[in-house]
């Protein structure tokens, strides 16, 4: 899976040591770029892989990463794991996120070429025109 995101947060490192050897761990916090921002933290597990992605705050990154769930004491725990971390160019994240879908124009309602200068005109009368009432009713509803 990816994500792209602004990391908001870095967690300090988590050291220890297991039958394997020395570890260390870090999580980061990113922030989506969406109407409605997400937050997710994952974390880069080996100081190689730290060392390699630097990841600092402030930063544009794509995070490619993997979901996994364990159990403990009964309850289940999600961890997000990144396995690459890739630094984005400011300047190309308006260009990454789709563009909205242009509402369609009304049946009816022509709709306006572009003018010169980038502005498109407004419509002067974007809604198509009511229907008389019938005569002898009494509610105002237009159906």
């Amino acid at each position: 899976m990816e994500l792209q995101g602004k990391v908001i947060a870095a967690i300090p490192a988590r050291k220890g040591t297991s039958a394997r050897g020395e570890w260390v761990a870090q999580d980061f916090v990113i922030e989506t770029h969406e109407n409605f921002p997400h937050k997710m933290v994952f974390s880069v597990f080996g100081q190689d892989r730290l060392d390699r992605f630097n990841i600092q705050v402030g930063q544009e990154v794509d995070v490619f990463f993997d979901i996994d769930a364990h159990e403990y004491n009964g309850r289940w725990f999600n961890s997000i794991r990144a396995y690459d971390v890739r630094q984005v160019d400011p300047a190309t994240i308006g260009m990454m996120v789709a563009p909205q879908a242009a509402p369609a124009a009304a049946p009816g309602v022509a709709e306006a070429a572009p003018v010169a200068g980038g502005a498109a005109p407004v419509a002067e009368n974007p809604f198509p025109p009511q229907q008389p009432a019938a005569e002898g009713t009494d509610d105002d509803l237009p159906f």
